[in-house]
C-alpha cells in the first residue's frame, strides 16, 4: 500500500513539531506545506512553501494538518471537507460554537475523518489514568480538579485562555470520566491588557454527578499541568508536564484515639508511583489519526467532541460575563 500523503497548513510554533512528527510517522508522506507568513522556524524541509489551503489541496494530499490560527480554522476546514479531504485540527475546533458545528456537520456530511489535536488525552499519565477507572481501581469518582498555569505565550492573538488552555482541561475531564458536561459556572479576570480574558476558575457538573473545578491562568511564572481525581478509594494524580501519575489511597487502619475517630473521613493510606512508557503525545496523536485515515480501530478526538468542548467553554464564558452558572445541553 502506498504511503498516506500529508499536508500541514501553519509553519508556526506548533507547526513546526507537526512537521518533525509527520516526517517521522510510519506509512506517512509530508509531501506539501502552506503558510502565507513563511516559514520562520525552518520546518519546511526543504519543500516549497504554498501560500494557501487551496495550494496545499491542488498539491493532492489525502489530509491536512492544520495548525493555522484559531480564527481560521472553520474557512479553512470547510474548504478541505468540500474537497474531500481529511484534517487533524488543533485545538480549539473553531473560534465559536457556531464554526465548530459546522465543521462537525461538513465532515460527517461528506463521510471524512475529522479530528481535533487536544493532545493531552494522548499524554501517557492521562492514558494509564483513563484505564485505571475504567477498571475501577478508583471506585466512584467524586471530582476532577485540573491547575494549568504559566506564563503568557506570545504566539496567541486572537482567543482568551479558557478556549486556548482551558479547552485542554474540558476535553480530558469530560474523556477521563467518560462523561459530559451539564453546567458550569465561572470568573475570569483580564490583568495582562489584552481584550481576552487571561485568568479563569470554572466550576462545573458532569452527567454522573461528578464535579469539576478547573484552575487555568496565563499570570504564573510558574508552569504547572496538573490533574487530580479523587473518588471512593482515594485520588489519582496525573502530572502531565513529567507524564507521571500517582496514587493516593485512603487508608485501611483504624483510628485509635477516639476524638479523631468520630470524624467521619479517610486517612492517609500508601502511595504509589506507577512506571508507565511515556512515548511522545504528539507522536501518538498522529499514530492515532493515521490509523483512522486509514481505516483502522483508532481513539481520536471527534470534531463532535471537539464542538462539545467549545461549547463548554463559550458556556463558561457566558457565565464569567452574566455571574450565573449556565446548564449545557448535551
Amino acid at each position: 500500500m502506498a504511503n498516506l500523503r500529508a499536508g500541514l497548513l501553519g509553519l508556526g510554533m506548533m507547526g513546526r513539531h507537526h512537521a518533525r512528527v509527520l516526517r517521522q510517522l510510519e506509512g506517512v508522506d509530508l509531501v506539501a506545506v502552506a503558510d502565507p507568513g513563511g516559514d520562520p522556524h525552518g520546518a519546511a524541509g526543504g519543500l516549497e512553501v504554498l501560500p494557501d489551503i487551496h495550494a496545499l489541496i491542488e498539491a493532492g494530499v489525502d489530509y491536512v494538518m492544520v495548525a493555522a490560527p484559531t480564527q481560521f480554522h472553520t474557512e479553512v476546514g470547510l474548504a478541505l471537507a468540500e474537497a474531500g479531504v481529511h484534517a487533524l485540527i488543533e485545538k480549539p475546533l473553531a473560534k465559536d460554537v457556531e464554526g465548530a458545528r459546522a465543521l462537525a456537520e461538513a465532515f460527517e456530511r461528506h463521510g471524512l475523518v475529522g479530528a481535533v489535536g487536544h493532545i493531552e488525552r494522548y499524554n501517557p499519565a492521562l492514558q494509564s489514568l483513563r484505564v485505571r477507572l475504567e477498571e475501577g481501581e478508583l471506585g466512584e469518582v467524586y471530582q476532577i480538579a485540573t491547575r494549568r498555569q504559566g506564563p503568557f505565550p506570545a504566539r496567541i492573538a486572537d482567543v482568551g485562555v479558557v478556549k486556548d488552555l482551558g479547552t485542554h482541561d474540558i476535553d480530558l475531564t469530560a474523556w477521563v470520566a467518560q462523561q459530559h458536561y451539564t453546567s458550569v459556572a465561572a470568573r475570569t479576570a483580564f490583568k495582562s491588557g489584552r481584550e481576552h480574558e487571561d485568568l479563569v476558575a470554572i466550576t462545573g457538573m458532569l452527567s454522573g454527578g461528578t464535579v469539576t473545578n478547573h484552575l487555568v491562568n496565563w499570570l504564573s511564572p510558574m508552569k504547572e499541568r496538573v490533574t487530580v481525581v479523587t473518588g471512593e478509594k482515594g485520588t489519582f494524580v496525573a502530572d502531565t508536564l513529567l507524564a507521571d501519575l500517582t496514587f493516593y489511597a485512603n487508608g485501611l487502619i483504624q483510628t485509635q484515639w477516639d476524638d479523631v475517630a468520630q470524624f467521619r473521613g479517610v486517612s492517609e493510606g500508601d502511595v504509589v508511583r506507577f512506571a508507565i512508557n511515556k512515548p511522545e503525545p504528539l507522536k501518538t496523536e498522529h499514530e492515532a489519526f493515521r490509523d483512522a485515515v486509514l481505516g483502522r480501530e483508532s481513539d481520536i478526538v471527534t470534531m463532535r467532541q471537539g464542538y462539545a468542548t467549545v461549547a463548554v467553554a463559550e458556556a463558561a464564558i457566558e457565565s464569567a460575563r452574566t455571574g450565573s452558572a449556565v446548564d449545557i445541553t448535551a
